[in-house]
């Protein structure tokens, strides 16, 4: 019966799911203000559906967009009628979804892991898997990592941070975070990875030890779980949470757009339909006050560092306005050695900045908060790549990834540590 009942439930999973037969992600890369002022209008376009994975900034700056299929002869026709030319990135976005699913499928038949040790770090897992993994975690080194509960989401799954500490109260800490996005799922693997590295490298890597030894470290993997259990279950490509909004059919708010920092201005959208919509008002979200809270009532926070994708981008603030941040000399020297550092594994390129000037304008972002709060070592990592992949990163580059990604997060971390303030 237990058996009829799982067959059951994953068959309405299936039956449910969003399907992106012949959706194609076209690259696009306008080349005067016209162009420019042409793909901004576009963005604004609901009649086509677009789904703008890296969104418009400047004149020679790429913009990638997934068209679907039912609406990609218009949007052709539109772009070569202006004289904008574009280039396919994915020709069929389905069959990289489906490809990814039968690798975690049989990911799931393998031996279902004991321990930390044989957790499969090669492989994208669900929100389940994630937490166990967590409690393992937490369980094999009670002397160095706990797990706190900061909230819960809107559906009601627990926030889970992982405390990795030595001892002592009230210590400087560093915070990091991913998966504010749910669909960018290359975060949350890394975050996975980041863990066991930390409970891994502590008592043999002497700058980790030098660290913890003085330090804690905040991480929280999975920043939007609603979302994220969304992406396996109904649509791979869902960006927001899952809460409903007053008013509209449409649910979710981007939790990247929703903190107390040049809230609702450009870069964000007040319509509950955009994947960038800012939400009701600043924290009006779990997710988000929540992380406010936590970090108000430790007042020890040094370093806030977000993970997302993808763009291969080290970024500070500011993102809602162009005035440089007091502190952006040492910002971008430190982000220049961390792009570097990370560099050095496997030749990955990153490009450095302020979000502003290196992304797009955006508003009521985690870091610009963060860094309006004090904390002087703010940065967004935009992981790997730069739009052959996208979203849909395939598995065997999660490894590379995070261990590349964890050698700048390392510069960062040593160089707070050893720059008190």
């Amino acid at each position: 019966m237990r058996r009829l009942l799982v067959f059951a439930a994953l068959f309405v999973a299936a039956l449910g799911r969003k399907t992106f037969e012949g959706h194609q992600v076209l690259r696009i890369i306008p080349k005067d203000d016209v162009q420019l002022s042409l793909m901004k209008d576009l963005e604004d376009v609901i009649d086509f559906e677009l789904d703008f994975w890296r969104g418009v900034t400047d004149v020679s700056v790429p913009v990638d967009v997934r068209v679907p299929f039912h609406n990609l002869r218009s949007v052709k026709m539109y772009l070569e009628a202006q004289n904008i030319e574009y280039s396919i990135m994915i020709k069929d976005l389905q069959a990289m979804v489906d490809e990814e699913q039968e690798e975690m499928k049989s990911a799931a038949r393998a031996t279902q892991p004991r321990n930390t040790d044989s957790f499969d770090y090669s492989s994208y897992h669900t929100l389940s898997e994630i937490y166990s993994f967590q409690d393992m975690l937490v369980a094999e080194n009670p002397n160095l990592v706990s797990k706190i509960v900061i909230g819960q989401s809107y559906e009601g799954n627990p926030l889970n941070v992982l405390k990795f500490s030595t001892g002592g109260a009230n210590r400087p800490a560093i915070w990091i975070d991913s998966g504010i996005h749910s669909r960018e799922w290359i975060t949350q693997a890394s975050g996975v990875w980041f863990a066991k590295k930390i409970v891994t490298d502590y008592g043999t890597d002497p700058t980790l030890t030098a660290i913890l030894n003085n330090m804690d470290i905040f991480l929280e993997t999975v920043i939007n779980p609603d979302g994220f259990y969304y992406t396996h279950t109904s649509n791979r490509m869902w960006r927001k949470t899952r809460k409903p909004n007053p008013g509209s059919s449409c649910i979710g708010v981007d939790l990247n757009r929703n903190w107390d920092a040049g809230f609702g201005g450009p870069g964000a959208s007040s319509d509950p339909c955009s994947i960038t919509y800012s939400g009701p008002s600043a924290h009006s979200e779990s997710e988000v006050k929540s992380i406010v809270d936590f970090v108000k009532s430790h007042g020890n926070i040094k370093a806030f560092l977000s993970v997302h994708s993808y763009s291969q981008l080290l970024l500070y603030p500011y993102g809602y306005t162009r005035t440089p941040a007091k502190d952006q000399a040492e910002l971008d020297s430190l982000a220049m050695k961390a792009v570097t550092d990370l560099a050095s594994l496997h030749g990955t390129t990153y490009t450095y900045g302020s979000f502003f000037d290196a992304l797009y304008e955006g508003s009521g972002t985690s870091i610009d908060w963060a860094y309006d709060q004090g904390i002087k070592y703010c940065y967004t990592f935009e992981l790997r790549d730069t739009g052959h992949y996208g979203f849909i990163l395939p598995a065997n580059q999660i490894l590379p990834t995070a261990t590349e990604t964890w050698l700048a997060l390392m510069t960062i971390m040593d160089h707070v540590y050893k720059n008190p303030y």
